[in-house]
């Protein structure tokens, strides 16, 4: 049995590469019987149909799927977010890491536009860097024009399936054209009243790059947290997720418990209290949302 990976889906067909060829393929009828839905990304099994057309047979089990971009077996996700023209915001960078973390992909920080900061407000940016460093995450600043971004992700991006994510009007499309430039990304000009940009794509696609496999296409899943209960949530805070082994009692939600080893250190500054409070609201959406019926 032929196997290769799905590297563009488009106008019902897939494309796989193998050994260094594309090859269009069509999914099995019975997928759609068993609610088998071939994404981007997936390994798959084939057999040939015809001189130039394939069938996938087989999906390969995912280490992870997303739902924008509709993308499997994603390693990192480039989270881009700007530090001016819309300002930076830690909670939402807060966010996104913790849905990032919650699907098992690798969060990589970009921060857009630091050449708009003047020097108090460049001292506190640094503050959040050092902070997002400090608890084991990377950390790259860019700025409108800066070339020298690709050279830093080339050793980033290789032997890893990567996608670009963050918050609107930040750059992102920018930054894959910085890339890639054949892609030609267009956006349209960033709202004054929302402070978005937008970008369109008519299909996604893994692109080899510097060794690796990036998407084509700015985007990520929604940013609910939907799909975790309340006890998985600390384990989406880097630093979280490791203090809570000391914490008195397993399952601890870090809120009233005794002995809890996360407020602690919050208390003592070891952990930062803006990311405290980003995880109790957090906590809060989920105890508040309506409960899960199987369908």
């Amino acid at each position: 049995m032929k196997q290769g990976q799905i590297r563009k889906a488009l106008s019902g067909f897939y494309y796989l590469y193998d050994d260094g060829e594309m090859v269009r393929s069509k999914g099995r009828g019975v997928f759609r019987v068993r609610g088998v839905t071939p994404l981007v990304g997936d390994f798959v099994e084939y057999e040939k149909d015809g001189e130039n057309d394939a069938v996938i047979v087989n999906v390969h089990e995912r280490k992870n799927e997303l739902v924008r971009p509709p993308i499997a077996n994603v390693d990192q996700a480039l989270l881009v977010f700007s530090v001016k023209e819309p300002n930076f915001s830690p909670k939402l960078l807060d966010r996104f890491l913790a849905v990032i973390e919650s699907y098992g992909v690798e969060p990589v920080i970009i921060l857009t536009k630091t050449d708009l900061l003047d020097e108090k407000a460049a001292a506190e940016i640094r503050r959040y860097t050092d902070y997002y460093r400090g608890i084991g995450y990377t950390v790259l600043k860019t700025s409108i024009g800066d070339g020298a971004i690709a050279e830093e992700l080339i050793p980033i991006i290789r032997g890893k399936t990567t996608v670009l994510t963050g918050q609107s009007g930040v750059g992102k499309s920018t930054l894959l054209n910085t890339l890639m430039p054949e892609l030609e990304l267009k956006t349209d000009e960033i709202s004054d009243s929302l402070g978005r940009g937008r970008h369109t794509t008519r299909h996604v696609e893994l692109i080899g790059y510097a060794g690796g496999l990036v998407a084509d296409t700015p985007g990520f899943s929604s940013l609910d947290f939907d799909h975790l209960d309340k006890e998985e949530l600390s384990g989406c805070f880097a630093e979280f997720a490791e203090l809570s082994e000391a914490c008195k009692f397993r399952g601890c939600l870090h809120l009233k418990e005794p002995k809890c080893a996360v407020k602690a250190a919050v208390e003592t500054g070891e952990a930062e209290q803006f990311r405290y409070d980003h995880y109790v609201q957090f906590l809060q959406e989920i105890i508040d949302r309506k409960p899960r019926y199987p369908s």
